[in-house]
C-alpha cells in the first residue's frame, strides 16, 4: 500500500504540482485569476473595505506576499501567474473609479452591503483555514481584541472629518496607506482618505488619469508593500495561527464598523434624499445585494474548498523550499 502511494509511483499526468505555480496554465486559470483582481482592485477604493481582506478570501494574499518578500524565487513563474491578478486590479481601480465619479455617492450603502456579503459568504471557509494548524485559547483573544481595536478605529474615525490640501506628499502618503491596507487585510483605506477629505479627489484623478495623482499614488503603495511584505511573511511561516486569526478580527471588526459609519446614514433623510430611494426602497436593495454577494461568494468558497487539501500541500512545500 505505502510503496503504491509514494509520490515517486504516482503518475506525472495526474500528480497534484508541488506550487501554486505549477497548476495549469488554461484560459480558465487565467481569468479566475483575472475576475479576482478585478474585485481586489475594487476593493482597494471601495469604502469600508479592504483589498487585502478581498485578496485573504479569494485566496491570493499568500502568494502575493511570499512573491513580494521573495521575489528573486521562481521570478518569472511568479510574474506569469500575478500577470492577470495584475490586469484585473488595474481595471478594477479604474472601473471603480468611474463609477464612484459619476454615481457611487447615490448608492455607497447598497454597493458596500454587496461586498459585505462577499465577506460573510467566504467567513465560514477563512475560519477553517485559519485553523488548520490549530486553534487555542489565546487565538480567540487575538481574534476579539483585533475586532474590538479595529471597530473603534473606525467608528471614531468616521465621526471626525478632516479636510487635507492635495499635494505630491500626500499622494504619495495616501498610496502608502493603500499599501498598508494590502498587508494588514481588514484595514479599510479607503475610510480614511474620506476621513482626510481625499477620496473623491482621488477617484476623479484615476478616473481623468492625472499622473500627478497616479504617480505619487502607485510609488506610495509599491514602497510600503515591499518594505512590509518580508515581515508578513516571516510573521506568517512562525505564527500561523495567530496572524490569520488576527486577519480574521480585523475582517469582523471592519465588517460590523462598516454598519454604523457607512450604510446605517444611507437610511437617514438626508441619506435617502441623496439616493432618491423611500426607505423601504434603500433597505431592500441593500438586503438584495447582500444577499447576492453572501450566496455568490459562499458558491465560490466550495469550489475553492474542493481543492484545499491539494492547496495546503503546495503551501507546505513551499515553504520547505524557502
Amino acid at each position: 500500500m505505502s510503496e503504491s502511494t509514494s509520490p515517486q509511483h504516482l503518475d506525472p499526468a495526474t500528480a497534484p504540482p508541488t506550487s501554486y505555480l505549477d497548476e495549469p496554465q488554461t484560459i480558465g486559470n487565467w481569468f479566475i485569476r483575472l475576475v479576482k483582481g478585478i474585485l481586489v482592485g475594487i476593493g482597494f477604493i471601495l469604502p469600508g473595505l479592504s483589498g487585502g481582506v478581498l485578496a485573504v478570501i479569494f485566496r491570493i494574499y499568500d502568494p502575493i506576499i511570499r512573491f513580494l518578500a521573495k521575489p528573486q524565487h521562481r521570478f518569472i513563474r511568479n510574474v506569469i501567474y500575478f500577470v492577470p491578478i495584475g490586469i484585473g486590479m488595474c481595471i478594477g481601480v479604474v472601473l471603480f473609479s468611474v463609477v464612484v465619479d459619476a454615481a457611487f455617492g447615490k448608492y455607497a450603502a447598497q454597493f458596500i452591503c454587496l461586498f459585505i456579503g462577499f465577506v460573510v459568504g467566504t467567513f465560514p471557509s477563512l475560519f477553517r483555514q485559519a485553523g488548520r494548524h490549530g486553534r487555542g485559547p489565546l487565538h480567540w483573544v487575538i481574534l476579539a481584541v483585533a475586532a474590538v481595536v479595529i471597530f473603534v478605529i473606525m467608528l471614531v474615525g468616521g465621526q471626525s472629518l478632516i479636510d487635507v490640501t492635495p499635494s505630491f506628499l500626500v499622494w504619495l502618503a495616501s498610496g502608502a496607506l493603500i499599501g498598508l491596507g494590502v498587508i494588514v487585510p481588514g484595514m479599510s483605506p479607503s475610510n480614511f482618505l474620506i476621513y482626510f477629505g481625499l477620496y473623491d479627489k482621488m477617484a476623479a484623478g484615476i478616473k481623468d488619469f492625472d499622473f500627478g495623482v497616479i504617480v505619487p499614488l502607485v510609488v506610495g503603495l509599491a514602497v510600503c508593500v515591499l518594505l512590509f511584505a518580508k515581515a508578513a511573511a516571516w510573521a506568517f511561516d512562525r505564527y500561523y495561527a495567530g496572524m490569520y486569526h488576527f486577519i480574521l478580527g480585523m475582517v469582523v471588526g471592519s465588517s460590523l464598523a462598516i454598519f454604523p459609519t457607512v450604510v446605517f446614514p444611507a437610511f437617514t433623510d438626508e441619506g435617502l434624499a441623496t439616493s432618491g430611494l423611500s426607505l423601504g426602497g434603500a433597505v431592500a436593495l441593500a438586503l438584495v445585494l447582500f444577499v447576492v454577494g453572501t450566496v455568490a461568494s459562499w458558491l465560490f468558497s466550495k469550489v475553492e474548498d474542493r481543492v484545499s487539501v491539494q492547496r495546503e500541500a503546495l503551501e507546505a512545500a513551499a515553504q520547505g523550499t524557502d
